[in-house]
C-alpha cells in the first residue's frame, strides 16, 4: 500500500504523513528531507543553489546528512525550495524516492509532488492544507521573537516558488482528497486522514 500526502510548507502534512505510517505499519520518508539535504550541501561547499550545475553536484549527499539537525532549521527551508526548481536534482532524486516507495509492503510519502509524480498510481492520495494566517502561526510557534507578518512573507514567497516553479509544481492531483487542517487540531487532523484514506481503501470514494 502506498499512500501519497502532498501540501505546502507548515500544512500539516509531514505530522499527518507520520501518523498514517504509525498508524498502517509502514516505513515513512519526508521526501522534502532530500531536497533540503541538497540545499544544505551546495551552501556549505560555498556553491549557487540557483544554478543547476551545483544544485546537481549536491545530490551526491552521503544518506548520513539526513540525519543531520540542519535539515530541520529554517535556514534549509528556502534552501531547498531553491535547488528543487532545477529538472536535473528533480531527476536525479526521483528514483530514490520510487525506489523507497515501491518498497515491499509499501510505504507513505510526503512532499510536494509525490501524487503527481513520483507515484501517481499511489493507493490513497491526500493534499494537505490550511490557510496561509494559520501556517504562519504554527511556524511562529516555532520561531520565538519572529514576526507574524515576516513568516507569513516567507511562507507565501516560498508557496509561489514551489507553485510556479516549471519542474514538478506544487499542485493537487486531481484524485487526491483534499484536507484542510485551518480549523483542526493534531488528532482531529489525523483520524480525518485516516478516514480518508480508509475510504479509498476500501473503494467508496
Amino acid at each position: 500500500m502506498i499512500i501519497a500526502v502532498d501540501g505546502p510548507a507548515a500544512s500539516g502534512k509531514g505530522t499527518i504523513a507520520r501518523a498514517l505510517a504509525a498508524h498502517y505499519g509502514l516505513p515513512h520518508l519526508d521526501t522534502g528531507l532530500l531536497y533540503r539535504a541538497v540545499g544544505i550541501t551546495v551552501s556549505r561547499a560555498g556553491g549557487n543553489p540557483d544554478d543547476a550545475a551545483d544544485a546537481l553536484a549536491g545530490c551526491a549527499f552521503d544518506d548520513s546528512l539526513l540525519d543531520d539537525p540542519a535539515l530541520r532549521s529554517e535556514e534549509a527551508g528556502p534552501l531547498a525550495s531553491r535547488v528543487s526548481r532545477h529538472p536535473q536534482v528533480r531527476a536525479a532524486l526521483l528514483e530514490r524516492q520510487r525506489a523507497f516507495a515501491r518498497q515491499p509492503g509499501g510505504a507513505v510519502l510526503d512532499g510536494r509532488d509525490i501524487g503527481t509524480v513520483i507515484v501517481p498510481d499511489a493507493d490513497a492520495k491526500l493534499f494537505v492544507t490550511a490557510s496561509l494566517e494559520e501556517r504562519a502561526r504554527r511556524r511562529q510557534a516555532e520561531l520565538a521573537g519572529t514576526s507574524i507578518e515576516t513568516i507569513m512573507a516567507a511562507i507565501a514567497a516560498r508557496d509561489a516558488r514551489d507553485a510556479g516553479r516549471a519542474a514538478a509544481p506544487l499542485k493537487r492531483a486531481d484524485d487526491a482528497d483534499l484536507l484542510d487542517t485551518s480549523d483542526l487540531g493534531i488528532g482531529a487532523a489525523v483520524q480525518r486522514a485516516i478516514a480518508l484514506v480508509d475510504a479509498r481503501l476500501e473503494g467508496r470514494l
